[in-house]
């Protein structure tokens, strides 16, 4: 049996194998020679201190010792060609891993997703950066591999309890991701290398006698008698089933709007909304290592900072470290950005959505809208910055400390936003109340992390689809709607996952209830 150490060492220490060996030896006090291989199983980055350090868990095989590495496979999949059927509306982490669970459990998955394969989003997304044209069905959040493929592929999750992390990350392995995921602390996969992944997932479920139907758009659910029968698609094709996944993503509003005007049960549901802050990289690096340059050792620095202001939470979301900051939206007249990173992370810049938490009573002014009031919030402001920056897909932006002091920027520097900038006093985008808590807190931010608060920063208007503004409710055990037999709300679009591993686990909790339902 190897044996394992916990060590923190220097970065150079940590990145080269012979000095690595070198330490392991010193620490053990036993020959170089006896040590015949060091397998990292953990790694983190420990900046706390003036000095980083990294901190590593090894195991060690020693001479006498066969090394042993850890195998990766697939579950026992069989074919489902025959088998009772279950439809997974949308193709992205939720409802691909929901559909290779079905495929698992000997159920036929058929996934229906209204927009294009990961090859065909391409052009969208081209023509969106280019052009300023949006397509509805196929932009950064609809398509195969839904918001994530094209918008980073951060695997670090807070939701431990939620379920087995190790076994999605296996899983991703096992369809080309790089064993790294399973060593880093903040694991992350790279938006360059995520559409071969879902590609290869979703072989898989056609492979296994499942089916993928792309360009398939939902458009009505056929319920008789508070259960679910199946849904209707784009064409007025019927595809019929009594379980249905929802697993939309946190985009789809117009599945809301169906939902409410079906009358089936959503609700309102909190979220948070700002603006994407975008720094040189160096600065970033200069401030979390505490020196001039990072070197070749460590990696391109994160960050993440909570503050509270006037009694609400303003912090980091979605922090891309070498990454760039995307066109987001998801139908003409509306602009929203996200941020993503590929997988070296090797951009010049650093960005981030910055977010302030949203409170149920701030849709007041959208009541009218029942159950999509957090929804009309959240479009108006999206629209009002389409208004102010021209009308394309150029967004509001402006100096981080020009806009603490409300005074329009002067110049804005070209940044990592394709579609480009006009300058803009971003006050003018928000609500008052959400302006003056952002305007206080950027200058909080900046006495936690010295040289933060600057106007070498940009700010980009507006981050606004941190989580879906709707919940559609299920009960607990069972996971299905309370009011519509066979409906499974699912994922980040129905309010319970936030990222790709929690809606992959999602996923396969919602299928492994579907498939006990039907036993």
């Amino acid at each position: 049996m190897p044996q394992e150490l916990q060590l923190q060492v220097l970065p150079e220490v940590a990145g080269t194998a012979d000095l690595l060996t070198q330490y392991v030896a010193n620490q053990l006090k036993c020959p170089i020679r006896d040590i015949k291989h060091i397998t990292i199983l953990k790694r983190s980055i420990d900046a706390r201190q003036r000095t980083v350090k990294v901190n590593l868990k090894v195991a060690i095989f020693f001479a006498d010792e066969d090394i042993v590495h850890r195998h990766i496979g697939f579950p026992e999949y069989k074919s489902v060609q025959d088998a009772p059927r279950v439809i997974v509306v949308g193709a992205g982490p939720a409802g691909y891993f929901a559909a290779l669970q079905l495929i698992e459990l000997g159920v036929k998955p058929i996934v229906v997703e209204r927009g294009k394969d990961v090859r065909g989003r391409r052009r969208d997304l081209k023509a969106i950066n280019r052009d300023h044209i949006v397509n509805p069905d196929s932009n950064y959040c609809f398509g195969e591999g839904g918001a994530g493929t094209y918008s980073d592929g951060k695997l670090y999750t807070r939701s431990k309890k939620r379920g087995d992390v190790n076994r999605i990350l296996e899983l991703l392995v096992a369809f080309g991701a790089t064993q790294d995921i399973l060593v880093e602390a903040h694991p992350h996969i790279g938006t360059n290398k995520l559409p071969k992944i879902m590609q290869d997932m979703r072989a898989k479920i056609i492979e296994f006698g499942g089916e993928v139907l792309f360009e398939t758009k939902v458009v009505d659910f056929i319920i008789k008698a508070s259960e679910i029968h199946g849904v209707v698609v784009n064409g007025g094709d019927v595809i019929e089933a009594k379980k249905v996944i929802l697993a939309t993503g946190h985009s789809a509003r117009d599945i809301y709007e169906l939902l409410d005007r079906k009358q089936v049960l959503i609700e309102a549901k909190p979220f948070a909304l700002g603006v994407r802050a975008e720094h040189p990289q160096s600065l970033i690096d200069k401030i979390q290592y505490s020196c001039d340059y990072r070197g070749e050792f460590l990696p391109p620095a994160p960050y993440s900072i909570v503050k509270q202001v006037n009694g609400r939470g303003m912090y980091s979301f979605c922090m891309c470290p070498g990454g760039v900051i995307a066109p987001c939206a998801t139908a003409p007249g509306e602009v929203v950005t996200n941020g993503w990173s590929p997988s070296k992370r090797d951009q010049p810049t650093a960005n981030s959505g910055i977010v302030v938490e949203l409170r149920l009573e701030d849709f007041k002014p959208f009541e009218k809208h029942g159950a999509l009031a957090g929804m009309e919030f959240q479009k108006a402001i999206e629209q009002r910055a389409f208004l102010l920056a021209g009308e394309t897909q150029r967004v509001p932006a402006q100096r981080m400390v020009d806009f603490s002091q409300s005074k329009v920027s002067s110049s804005i520097p070209k940044t990592s936003y394709v579609p480009g900038t006009t300058s803009t006093e971003l006050g003018e985008v928000f609500p008052g109340f959400l302006t003056q808590i952002m305007r206080e807190g950027f200058q909080e931010f900046g006495k936690s992390m010295k040289g933060y608060f600057t106007n070498e920063a940009i700010l980009h208007a507006p981050e606004s689809r941190t989580s879906s503004p709707v919940r559609i409710p299920r009960e607990d055990y069972t996971l299905v709607h309370p009011q519509i037999k066979g409906l499974y709300p699912c994922g980040e679009g129905a309010g319970y996952a936030g990222g790709i591993i929690s809606a992959a686990i999602d996923g396969e909790k919602c299928a492994i209830m579907c498939v006990e339902s039907m036993q």
